[in-house]
């Protein structure tokens, strides 16, 4: 396992005193003063590293991988003992830019419901620091242990509640104060969250072409082994690891969700992560996660345990999928 480009801890404290979050939408601000009233301090430590996607050409595709569908979007329920869980953040190249906005597509809902992520980023710039999820071409995720979770913030639709159609993604920003303050519900005490940051490719057409795929390939697979190892880091070499994601880059970057799917499982066997769960977000959204599921153990079967970056790339790129169209959040 490579070492990773940074790593820094922050008190969490300290942290919020010195880089407060800088908020320009009324609801963001009402959401913060919910999750930190005045004179709250919040607790522990963060850790963040940055990663460098580079890879060897030569992988190991583990037979099994223990992968299932959960309905929804994230609840951050507690992993079992002995276990780490980590969450993926559908990040922008930008680490948390949008986060002070009145947008709240899952890169933004996940920063306000975790509020120390915006000042997390404050402090990157504050000191010089590379404060991006790609570096020039290639990938560059962020892991960040330990981030409180003060706040959920309902998005259901529920008339009765004056969200007749939820708060997801351009509704918020539309959406009163008041309508989204009566949308918290405060978790006491906080619980804490680990969170990657990584960007997929934006913005493509037709055919996915194999460098798309060689790039994602090697930022998943990046991300997820430096997600084995800190945990490794943090609880010891006996230590589980799982990976909570779903329809990455398939927003607002327009990506196709089964070869996404596939692809994040590929990755998840070659960071030998144990196990992967894959939030089905809308009514449609397991059909695509069984999809790319399917996909992955063929081509894992069809690879064999020793493959080759190269063979997995061309091998995915066969498959013709296409590019979507972005969801306009």
């Amino acid at each position: 396992m490579q070492d990773p480009l940074l790593r820094l801890s922050f008190d969490a404290a300290r942290l919020l005193h010195d880089h407060p979050p800088r908020l320009h939408h009324p609801n963001k601000e009402a959401l913060f003063k919910l999750a930190y009233p005045r004179g709250a301090r919040p607790q522990g430590t963060i850790e963040l590293t940055r990663w460098r996607a580079d890879l060897d050409d030569d992988l190991r595709l583990s037979e099994q991988l223990d992968a299932v569908a959960q309905p929804h979007f994230y609840d951050y329920a507690p992993p079992p003992d002995g276990c780490l869980a980590w969450h993926v953040n559908f990040a922008d190249p930008e680490l948390f830019v949008a986060y002070g906005s009145g947008l709240f597509a899952q890169d933004e809902m996940q920063v306000a419901e975790h509020p120390l992520l915006a000042s997390v980023r404050e402090a990157l710039l504050a000191a010089g620091h590379f404060a991006r999820t790609r570096d020039g071409e290639g990938g560059s995720p962020v892991l960040i242990r330990g981030v409180e979770r003060p706040i959920e913030v309902q998005t259901n639709a529920d008339p009765a509640a004056g969200r007749p159609y939820g708060l997801y993604g351009n509704r918020f920003a539309a959406a009163s104060v008041d309508v989204v303050c009566r949308a918290v519900r405060p978790i006491v005490p906080p619980t804490t969250t680990n969170i990657i940051a990584m960007a997929a490719p934006a913005g493509g057409r037709g055919d996915y072409q194999p460098g798309q795929i060689e790039y994602i390939l090697e930022v998943a697979i990046t991300a997820f082994a430096a997600a084995r190892g800190e945990t490794a880091r943090a609880l010891g070499p006996a230590a589980r690891t799982t990976i909570h994601t779903g329809f990455w880059g398939c927003g607002a970057f327009g990506g196709n969700r089964p070869l996404m799917i596939a692809l994040q499982a590929l990755a998840a066997r070659a960071s030998a992560i144990d196990r992967l769960v894959l939030h089905t977000g809308d009514s449609a959204g397991l059909r695509d996660i069984q999809q790319g599921l399917d996909v992955a153990a063929a081509l894992a079967a069809r690879c064999g345990p020793q493959c080759s970056l190269g063979t997995l790339i061309d091998r995915c790129s066969a498959l013709g999928y296409q590019w979507g169209v972005s969801d306009g959040n």
